[in-house]
Order: C-alpha cells, then sequence, then structure tokens
C-alpha cells in the first residue's frame, strides 16, 4: 500500500518518523518521506533512501498564517497526485498542513506524540486521528475521547549497535555532551566551563588523573569553534562536532551523557544504556522536556537539572562525585536499560497497517 510519513522540524520528530518508515518499506509497502523542508533536517534526511517530498510547513503562529494555507494547499494537491492508504504524522507543527489535507481527502491518519505532554499540534488534531500513539503512559491522561495506544518511541535500528571510538584512551572518564541535533548554547556553554573546572580539580588531585577526561560534544553548527577553542585552551581532549554522524559510537564510548530532554534522546539514552543528567528546555511548550526529565528521573535512571539554577561549579562538583563513584552511574544504567522499549517502530508500523484496512 501507499503510505506517507509526515515528519521533520527537528531531529526529534524526523528520526522517529524515518524508523517507523524503514519497517514500513521492509514490510513492502511504497512510503513518502514528507518533511518540512528547514535545513536542520537535510543532515537527519540523508540516509533516507526512499521517496521524499517538501511540505513547506512553517510554525503555527499568526504571522505564519499565510505560509500554513499555503502548506495545506500543497499537501492537498500532492493528495489528489499521489492518492495514499494512509498517512502517519510524527507531531510538531509539521503535522498540521498533512493532516488537515488527509483528512479533507478521507485519507485515514495515525498521529505519534513523542513527548510526556502533547504538543499543540497533536492537541489539536487527534480528533482527526484515528489512533494516537503515545510514547509515555501518562500521556493518554492528556488525551481525552482520542483512541491511544501505548508504543513508546520509535528509534534508529543502530543506535545501540555502536562501538566505543578507538582513539579514546580506554581509561579515560568519556563526558558525551549533547543539546540535540541543532545544540543548545545555553547547555555548550555551561557544559564545556564546568568540564574545565572539573579538570582543574583532578589536576589539584594529581596530574595522570586530570588525562584521564575526555569529552565528545555535539554542539550545532553556530558553537562548534568556540567549544572547540575552550577545550583546547585547557588542553581537554575532545571530540567536537556541529552535527554527531556517529552517534551511535557517542553513545557507546560515554561514560556518563548531559543532554536536553527531548523524547528521542530519552529513549535513545534507554536503548543504550546510558546514565544521563537532563538539562530540560526552558522554553519547551508546555513544559514538556521537564516531564520527559521527570519520568526518567523517577525511575533513577537520569538526574535532572534545571538550567536557571544550574552553574558550571555546581556541575563540576556533580559531574566529579560521578567520576569518584562509578557504582552510581552503574546502578543509573541498569534502571535506563530497563526503560528501553526497542520494538517501538514495529508498534507503530502495525497500528498504520491496522489504519489502512
Amino acid at each position: 500500500m501507499k503510505i506517507v510519513v509526515a515528519c521533520g522540524g527537528t531531529g526529534g520528530h524526523a528520526f522517529p518518523g524515518l524508523a517507523v518508515a524503514g519497517e514500513l518499506q521492509k514490510r513492502g509497502h511504497d512510503v513518502t518521506i514528507w518533511e518540512s523542508g528547514r535545513d536542520v533536517e537535510s543532515s537527519v534526511m540523508r540516509n533516507w533512501e526512499g521517496k521524499g517530498f517538501s511540505t513547506l510547513a512553517r510554525q503555527l503562529s499568526f504571522k505564519n498564517i499565510f505560509g500554513i494555507i499555503r502548506s495545506i494547499l500543497r499537501c492537498k494537491k500532492e493528495i489528489r497526485r499521489n492518492r495514499p492508504d494512509v498517512l502517519l504524522a510524527m507531531g510538531s507543527y509539521s503535522s498540521l498542513p498533512p493532516v488537515l489535507a488527509a483528512r479533507s481527502a478521507g485519507v485515514p491518519v495515525v498521529l505519534h506524540e513523542a513527548n510526556t505532554v502533547p504538543g499543540r499540534a497533536v492537541d489539536f488534531l487527534a480528533k482527526y486521528a484515528k489512533v494516537v500513539a503515545i510514547s509515555f503512559a501518562a500521556t493518554e491522561k492528556y488525551l481525552k475521547g482520542a483512541k491511544t495506544c501505548l508504543t513508546g518511541l520509535p528509534i534508529r535500528e543502530t543506535i545501540a549497535k555502536g562501538k566505543r571510538f578507538d582513539f579514546i584512551p580506554p581509561d579515560s572518564f568519556t563526558i558525551f555532551v549533547t543539546g540535540g541535533s541543532q545544540g543548545a548554547h545555553a547547555v555548550n556553554c555551561l557544559v564545556s566551563e564546568a568540564i574545565v573546572l572539573m579538570k582543574d580539580e583532578l589536576a589539584r588531585r594529581g596530574e595522570d588523573i586530570a588525562k584521564r577526561i575526555y569529552v565528545i560534544h555535539q554542539t550545532g553548527a553556530k558553537d562548534e569553534a568556540p567549544v572547540i577553542a575552550t577545550y583546547a585552551q585547557a588542553s581537554i581532549p575532545a571530540r567536537v562536532k556541529g552535527f554527531e554522524q556517529e552517534m551511535a559510537n557517542a553513545f557507546a564510548s560515554a561514560d556518563i551523557v548531559v543532554a536536553r530532554a527531548g523524547a528521542s534522546t530519552c529513549f535513545e539514552l534507554a536503548a543504550c544504556a546510558k546514565a544521563a543528567l537532563m538539562i530540560p528546555l526552558p522554553s519547551a511548550l508546555r513544559n514538556h522536556q521537564h516531564w520527559n526529565a521527570d519520568a526518567f528521573a523517577s525511575a533513577g535512571a537520569a538526574d535532572e537539572g534545571i538550567q536557571d539554577r544550574l552553574t558550571p561549579r555546581q556541575l563540576a562538583r556533580y559531574l566529579l562525585d560521578k567520576f569518584d563513584h562509578p557504582e552510581r552511574l552503574e546502578k543509573m544504567a541498569q534502571r535506563m536499560k530497563s526503560l528501553a522499549i526497542f520494538d517501538a517502530a514495529q508498534k507503530v508500523a502495525d497500528l498504520v497497517e491496522q489504519a489502512a484496512n
């Protein structure tokens, strides 16, 4: 059958969509990815070998109203031309035009909500969907009146199959820092300063200990150069990339991960069984990243740091505590592993097939 997977806006929505699209392709379906056309999506979509279409969707705001209308009309035209059997939309503003266009043409819709608290798009579009697949059990209470199914969040098949980078010394304490596919300026500044302070403290204990730190840091394009300079000036060995292409190996190499609390990051951490400090994006709609982090912190799999209250010195002390007590990281990693859902893509693909039939 012909299936459209509408995903995009950020890597956090694109990666799960690609995971389900790949599963549907394996089952013999004709799958087309619909993305919004933002520059950030190009690095995410480069591994997709199937058909694609750009919806030119725009963020949900009054100033973008004409752009949103144009996108809806563009999606309607493409649906009339292609006549898909079903549409899967992965949430975010990029779902709005495809879902409204599909509904107007009588094409059944399946939605997926990645986060604990639904975003505005899923909240509004849930009434048009045959079913809403959810990643967290707590999400059901926010979608009253909609049919929901707990599937977990689809992740990249390869994410848990990475290998430790061979250039990292075997006795290194490795910190992987990621603010998501676009980076996070506040996290980049906070963590890089904290790691310099951590290195200084270890140097006071003994030179050999100080050499045991290694940093992997995904910064986003804008912060790549200044973060490289920060680590170089402090003589801290580091792999700094605006966009890290080898995420599986980065996770595999890490003793601890410092990250935002987007849903994709949370579930990838679980799949890789990595202890984490999650620093939610303060401006995230409905504070959903806090609730994502809270779900993992409540299970003992992660700690949550509040960006506006966390200083570089406090973070340095936190990292030093984990450096000194690896058994605590091991306990967190085991609890993180217990939260992994490896068949989420298959579960969502099942819902898509059922909706089409």
